[in-house]
């Protein structure tokens, strides 16, 4: 498989801001992605759900309670009533002493707002919501912008991913979660050649359940087969070190700001 226009070769591990770095800023906003962007991370990354009246917005969660000061479904309010709700609300770094980014005009972004804010920036792009399906909506969104070799899209849901490599074969995607499974196990039985995922880039957890998604045979099996491997969720400073030794491309943390100074980029 050639590389695709969004892959960079001999880039060294590359620091991808989970969610904007939510362990620093109020995740999935502007606000968090600008900063991110000043401290110099290659990546940002962020999910994607769709208003009642079908705007494509940034948000992670199914219900807009634990990040605002509202409690609804997303898909239940409209774009206008989502832009009501203050999206730094509940972001506190000290277990709920204080609350910093309260009132401060904070709110969730469209889609359209975060490619019109960051044109040039790589982006890992997660679809969190099976139905309504928005394959349609996002993958025009990307062309409109002139995004296709700089965005990433994720999803556990494999027909979803299907759909949207038939509609938009031009943008890089991640495999599924059963594409992933089968690959994994394929890599640990030395027989990563009898499948390769249509995939650029394989998105793996550090560990979850029996997934090690740093161990040797993963990384070689996606080496052989061309496909870049990125770690989530990792904040902790001597996994981090672990990682880079091990040869990932990326690492997704909620701390960008560790890893660019472990990496001697702060």
């Amino acid at each position: 498989m050639p590389d695709h226009p969004f892959i960079k070769k001999n880039a060294g591990v590359e620091v991808i801001a989970h969610r904007g770095g939510w362990r620093l800023w109020p995740e999935n906003t502007l606000y968090a992605f600008q900063h991110a962007v000043d401290l110099g991370v290659d990546m940002l990354e962020m999910d994607i759900r769709s208003t009642k009246d079908d705007h494509i917005v940034v948000f992670h969660d199914e219900t807009v309670t634990r990040t605002t000061n509202g409690n609804a479904r997303v898909n239940d309010l409209t774009l206008a009533e989502l832009k009501q709700l203050d999206a730094g609300y509940k972001w506190t770094a000290d277990k709920g002493a204080t609350f910093p980014f309260r009132g401060k005009g904070i709110v969730a972004p469209t889609l359209d707002e975060v490619f019109a804010s960051f044109p040039h920036m790589r982006m890992t792009i997660e679809i969190k919501q099976k139905e309504p399906d928005i394959v349609e909506a996002f993958g025009n969104l990307i062309r409109r912008h002139g995004m296709q070799h700089r965005v990433l899209v994720a999803c556990f849901d494999t027909g979803t991913l299907k759909r949207f490599r038939k509609q938009f074969p031009e943008v890089a995607t991640s495999p599924g979660m059963t594409e992933g499974m089968i690959f994994y196990a394929l890599c640990w039985l030395h027989l990563s050649a009898v499948y390769q995922p249509n995939v650029e880039v394989l998105q793996f957890p550090l560990k979850m359940g029996p997934i090690n998604g740093s161990h040797p045979r993963l990384l070689s099996g996606a080496s052989k087969n061309n496909i870049q491997v990125q770690i989530w969720t990792v904040d902790d400073e001597s996994k981090m070190r672990m990682l880079i030794e091990k040869g990932v491309d990326g690492i997704i943390t909620r701390r960008p700001d560790r890893l660019l100074k472990i990496l001697g980029r702060e």
